[in-house]
């Protein structure tokens, strides 16, 4: 560690400023040049508009870059908070009792402290820390807890009634105090939930432009060619874990938003941080801008994305290369990029060109896959047989329905030991031009090849239901409303306890609803969805119908992948996740028809999935990250995030 003398540094630095009260800082290496307030003598309280270059006084310390500036009558430093997976910031819980300095650039006083969400506690200010941090005066007198900031925040967003001013309060409060925000998120999230994401974000993209307020993330745009690697160093987080990157095309059931599919990273990173417990600070939301065709967005005037029409070919393929390439000269290794609402064409692609390079995970194709397959073994209590005694008709042939048929048939190969090429022959899919079958192999695209069979061409989903008499029905095509009355009764005419399926998001776009699907299989069928629904009465039962929502999956998914230092993403890793979602679900859910646990016990989840992720990349020789932990759960746990306030000095 380097050591300075406080009174001889600063006298060679700046006129009038006596001796330092020792402190001791934790800085990444990438942070220089820095500017580190010293601390006023006096009183301990950090010194306003007082700053000292550390730029020549720092060295590299296995990583991090440590700096001590010690006061000249060589009182002893303060002890460094450390804890969980390089912790830089001292966030998770196993650091939550310590207490913390709350470094920025300089130490947050007063007003900017107020400002700062990273650091600001509101009325949670302890009448100390008001008067160690400048901020007496700022605040009215009252003093209160993060768990009454919490009541409060609830009760003032429950007077909303439009789902879209319940998303604006919940990112403007994420802007103005980042803990409370997650608090707030991780103790009401079956609640929150559809409101920071789907379905609630389906229409704030939409918007985007309209209610564009602070920028969340990075917005990388074809005019931006051949600087992306300046773009990403001008992000003021530089232990980056995870990146969540769209161009836009697709997102959810709603196509092409351009630039203002930005809601989408954002979204998705909130629940990484509020479910799985990555750290706020190391997540990075991008959007890659390569224009639209949705003529409606070229011609509003609110409109904050480049207006052209979009890119494709060598033109895009060089962007994204360029992309990923500054990603990981930027980052490092084991950065985590998970790619999200790209289109079909685009997205296969990507994944299979970079998944041999990088960390990269695609949640519509393999995360959906995997909170899917999770359902469907849990849903085996309730039916019977094993995976393998089951027929599975998808409606939707895209990423979703290509990712979740690929992994059942893994799945059952591994529960087999049959070929791959047998176990596919058990899914069948229905894209928009009919039953996907053998004849038809010259004309589709390459991701759904191995799902043409040998079977005559049926053009109608109604008439590929009577002719595969399926056991499972799985919806993933964006089309609302495709499973009819009919389909639904013919799944129930030959299925004691038919499984249905209907994943398309947002509600909008769901193949049926949770009443149409309990109501015409009266009330026989085990039926879950991709956005919430609503329990249903039928007959004088109450159904409460479950969410195949990948928040169950992406979450654990990462955080196990950041605690075992993954190099790679490997299917097994996606089957060990399915596994321990499904050994969430107990008894007492069974009994009330539920194939997926309740959102509440998501940070538990989280962990076991994390534990079994990290585990299978420690087996397959995939993590860097050793020794491995005796206890995977237990260490998972550690190194979550905490969202509750901590007492500053």
């Amino acid at each position: 560690m380097m050591s300075l003398n406080g009174s001889s540094f600063l006298n060679n630095s700046f006129s009038g400023v006596s001796r330092t009260q020792s402190q001791l800082l934790k800085l990444p290496a990438t942070y220089r040049p820095m500017v580190v307030a010293m601390v006023n003598s006096n009183n301990g309280r950090p010194e306003r508009n007082v700053g000292v270059s550390v730029d020549s006084a720092v060295k590299e310390v296995n990583g991090p870059v440590a700096v001590e500036v010690v006061e000249s009558d060589s009182k002893q430093p303060t002890a460094a908070v450390g804890g969980g997976v390089e912790d830089v910031y001292g966030e998770d819980r196993a650091t939550e009792d310590h207490f913390i300095t709350p470094w920025s650039v300089s130490v947050a006083s007063g007003y900017s402290l107020l400002r700062d969400p990273h650091h600001n506690k509101g009325l949670a200010f302890t009448v100390k820390e008001r008067d160690a941090h400048y901020l007496r005066g700022l605040l009215p007198p009252v003093v209160v807890n993060q768990d009454l900031q919490v009541k409060k925040m609830m009760h003032n967003m429950r007077q909303y009634q439009v789902p879209l001013q319940r998303y604006q309060a919940m990112m403007d409060l994420q802007e103005r105090n980042e803990r409370l925000f997650y608090k707030l998120l991780i103790e009401n999230v079956e609640e929150l939930l559809p409101i920071v994401y789907t379905p609630t974000v389906g229409e704030a993209c939409q918007k985007y432009g309209s209610i564009f307020k602070t920028p969340q993330g990075l917005f990388i745009s074809l005019n931006d060619k051949g600087k992306i690697l300046e773009i990403l160093k001008n992000w003021p987080q530089k232990k980056i874990q995870v990146i969540v990157v769209t161009d836009g095309e697709r997102i959810l059931g709603l196509g092409d938003l351009g630039c203002q599919g930005m809601g989408i990273p954002v979204g998705k990173l909130s629940l990484y941080t509020a479910l799985g417990g990555i750290r706020p600070s190391a997540c990075l939301p991008i959007t890659i801008d390569v224009g639209t065709n949705n003529e409606k967005m070229l011609n509003d005037e609110f409109y904050i994305g480049l207006r052209r029409r979009r890119a494709s070919g060598q033109e895009y393929a060089e962007l994204m290369n360029e992309f990923m390439s500054a990603v990981k000269q930027n980052y490092g290794e084991k950065v985590l990029v998970q790619f999200e609402d790209f289109a079909n064409h685009n997205a296969f692609d990507l994944l299979a060109k970079y998944s041999t390079t990088h960390l990269v995970f695609n949640d519509d194709i393999q995360g959906t896959a995997s909170v899917v397959l999770a359902g469907l073994i849990s849903a085996l209590k309730l039916v019977g047989g094993s995976l393998a005694d089951h027929r599975f008709l998808f409606l939707g042939a895209g990423e979703a329905g290509t990712g979740i048929a690929e992994l059942i048939a893994l799945e059952i190969s591994k529960q087999t030991n049959a070929p791959l090429e047998e176990t596919r022959k058990k899914v069948w899919l229905v894209d928009s031009k009919g039953l996907i079958v053998r004849s038809r192999l010259e004309s589709l695209q390459h991701f759904k090849k191995p799902w043409a069979h040998d079977h005559e061409p049926v053009n109608e989903l109604l008439e590929a239901v009577k002719a595969i008499r399926p056991t499972v029905l799985i919806g993933s095509s964006g089309a609302g409303q495709t499973f009819t009355k009919e389909v639904v009764e013919a799944m129930a005419s030959f299925n004691e306890k038919p499984i249905i399926l209907a994943l398309s998001n947002p509600t909008s776009q769901s193949e049926c609803t949770a009443e149409q699907a309990y109501t015409w299989s009266e009330g026989r069928a085990i039926f879950a969805s991709g956005s919430p629904f609503a329990p249903v009465e039928y007959n004088g039962k109450v159904y409460v119908s479950g969410q195949s929502n990948n928040a169950y999956i992406f979450p654990g998914f990462g955080l196990g992948l950041i605690i075992s230092g993954a190099i790679r993403v490997h299917d097994d890793m996606l089957l060990a996740a399915s596994e321990a979602l499904a050994e969430q679900v107990t008894q007492e859910h069974f009994d009330n028809g539920l194939i997926y646990p309740p959102f509440t016990n998501i940070r538990k989840i989280s962990a076991h999935i994390a534990a079994k992720v990290a585990a299978k990349a420690y087996e397959l020789g995939l993590a860097s990250r050793l020794p491995q932990p005796e206890n995977l759960v237990a260490y998972a746990e550690s190194c979550m995030y905490s969202p509750s306030y901590r007492n500053y000095r």
